[in-house]
């Protein structure tokens, strides 16, 4: 009987470990041990949730979870692989979503208390052609209020930290889904990038993100900062998984088979993506970018004068347009926001119409001249971040920090979305240090195909 009961202990012991194991996978290896039969959907939801619930930050972390729907959605993703009828690679897959992606009957306040209590009636798009895929929705995560910030600082609701330092912030606006993911939470996160709310925080916790080109996937059902700007994307362990999931939420396939960088050439954007650069993230990405071209990328360095000129406009565009999204709601009860955050919106209140209509036609000059100058190579590299992850209390004390910081954050990150282009961040192998490969408008599944060999080289 003893030797029983140590049996049936011992097998208990070796189940948990197997499932703690899972939650540090990412999402396609999930995906093929349940197409395998080595891994059961319901059991694998369960271990997230447990692992939720036994991780002292997840409240800092998911502003809700969804075990109900968690569950319920995998029982029928455990139906569908007992009978071989699968819905694609990622059926029966846990994920997390930022808390501005609806939820049918499920509150998405996106940061803010403006929006307390705000309970939609159906799913985001993007959430309802995933869920269509098999995806499991385990929550919502914490994020920047009203996801505009891009350090993921919010003393309104939460402020996650940062996997590499628990001290510091995990970057934002996707803060959350960056750590649910890198804190074993989640096998991928579903975010969104306005100025680089993707990429910062799955750099600063040494993960893969994708933005995406303006309108390739769907932001119907989810909260808008600026709409001329936002975009969803992923955060993931690998390129692979981010690759799947850009294609169940509505974008193309990428065929990553064989990919080489032999016969790639790379342009260094020297134009303001090494002003004040720290030193950590300079060593990373000229580290990278040698080992890059030590795997057969021929590497080029030169200047984009227009990148700079974009950049200067960049108050004049997000301000206003955030402002005008949420003036009214804003000013109905301004206490109600973190000082510096409501600051911010505030900035957009004096910008005039002739000077936001003569922006964007400036813009869109910026944009040609950009594509022009980037079109014979096969992508642009820069640092993802000129700086490392902030301390979390200095931010909150010190205002000149704060505002520097987050300018200095998203300096980088803003190229993408002001040229609009698909941009693929990857860890450099130098904690919170991320490369980002930019691509022209629309050319994800090709980015993503040069970034899973970029990948192994930098592993």
């Amino acid at each position: 009987m003893a030797q029983a009961d140590a049996t049936v202990a011992g097998n208990v012991k070796h189940g948990a470990k197997m499932q703690s194991d899972w939650t540090e996978k990412g999402a396609a290896e999930l995906g093929r041990g349940i197409a395998g039969g080595q891994i059961d959907p319901v059991e694998l939801t369960q271990a997230f949730l447990n692992a939720a619930a036994a991780n002292s930050q997840s409240d800092v972390i998911y502003a809700r979870l969804m075990p109900e729907r968690a569950l319920a959605e995998a029982d029928a993703a455990r139906t569908r692989s007992k009978q071989g009828l699968r819905r694609g690679p990622l059926d029966g897959v846990p994920i997390s979503w930022k808390d501005l992606f609806d939820t049918a009957g499920v509150k998405t306040e996106a940061g803010s208390e403006l929006l307390a209590g705000r309970t939609p009636e159906t799913d985001a798009v993007v959430l309802q052609r995933a869920t269509q895929n098999g995806l499991i929705c385990l929550g919502k995560t914490h994020l920047s209020e009203l996801a505009f910030s891009g350090l993921g600082l919010n003393p309104v609701t939460a402020t996650p930290p940062c996997v590499n330092d628990h001290g510091a912030v995990s970057g934002g606006s996707s803060s959350g889904a960056a750590a649910s993911v890198a804190f074993g939470l989640a096998a991928g996160a579903i975010g969104s990038d306005t100025g680089g709310s993707v990429r910062i925080p799955a750099a600063w916790n040494d993960l893969v993100g994708l933005k995406t080109t303006h309108a390739r996937l769907s932001t119907a059902g989810a909260v808008p900062l600026c709409r001329k700007f936002d975009t969803v994307g992923p955060l993931a362990r690998t390129v692979e998984d981010a690759a799947l999931l850009f294609a169940v939420m509505g974008g193309g396939a990428a065929d990553l088979g064989s990919a080489t960088l032999d016969g790639t050439s790379f342009l260094v954007l020297t134009t303001a993506a090494f002003d004040d650069i720290r030193t950590e993230p300079l060593e990373a990405f000229e580290r990278s970018v040698s080992q890059l071209s030590a795997a057969g990328a021929k590497i080029t360095r030169d200047a984009v004068p227009e990148v700079s000129q974009a950049l200067d406009l960049s108050g004049t565009l997000y301000s206003a347009e955030a402002y005008g999204e949420w003036r009214t709601v804003i000013e109905a009860k301004p206490d109600l926001m973190f000082p510096e955050i409501l600051q911010r919106f505030r900035g957009g209140k004096d910008v005039s119409a002739p000077d936001y209509v003569a922006a964007w036609h400036d813009l869109y000059k910026y944009r040609g001249a950009y594509a022009h100058a980037t079109a014979s190579y096969s992508a642009v590299l820069v640092p993802t971040s000129p700086i490392l992850p902030p301390n979390r209390e200095r931010l909150l004390s010190d205002e000149a920090y704060y505002k520097s910081e987050n300018l200095m954050a998203l300096r980088n990150t803003r190229i993408g979305n002001l040229m609009n282009l698909a941009v693929l961040t990857l860890p450099t192998g130098s904690p919170s240090c991320g490369i980002s490969l930019m691509g022209p408008p629309g050319s994800e599944e090709r980015l993503l195909r040069i970034g899973v060999a970029a990948e192994r080289v930098l592993a």
